[in-house]
């Protein structure tokens, strides 16, 4: 059932790509609508990555740590590295989404005008 929730919010969420101006080419604004639907759900995918990744890490560390707690100093410096990386692959996801959003919203204008 959360995940039927999940599909239909995303896809609910996604609508307002697919708006078109009245000025604009239909041909033109239809591929770009699609074109940011394929942003939004890239975007959205990096993130559950990275959430998934970075939840099991902490996971199995503070498993690690529950097990052995004498050792939980030889766990924080790689978990902290680890998440920083998952998060910096979330981030850089973020930016070629707002970096391609911007491309289509120049294409937008070009066509528009």
């Amino acid at each position: 059932m959360k995940k039927v929730l999940l599909a239909l919010a995303t896809l609910m969420a996604a609508a307002p790509a697919m708006a078109q101006d009245a000025t604009v080419n239909a041909n033109a604004s239809g591929t770009i609508g699609w074109v940011a639907l394929g942003i939004g759900i890239m975007m959205g995918l990096a993130v559950l990555g990275g959430t998934l990744g970075q939840s099991r890490a902490a996971s199995t560390a503070l498993d690690g740590i529950a097990r052995n707690p004498a050792a939980s100093g030889k766990f924080t410096v790689p978990l902290i590295l680890s998440l920083a990386l998952m998060e910096s692959l979330v981030l850089f996801a973020f930016l070629i989404g707002l970096f391609l959003q911007g491309s289509v919203s120049a294409v937008l204008a070009r066509v528009a005008g």
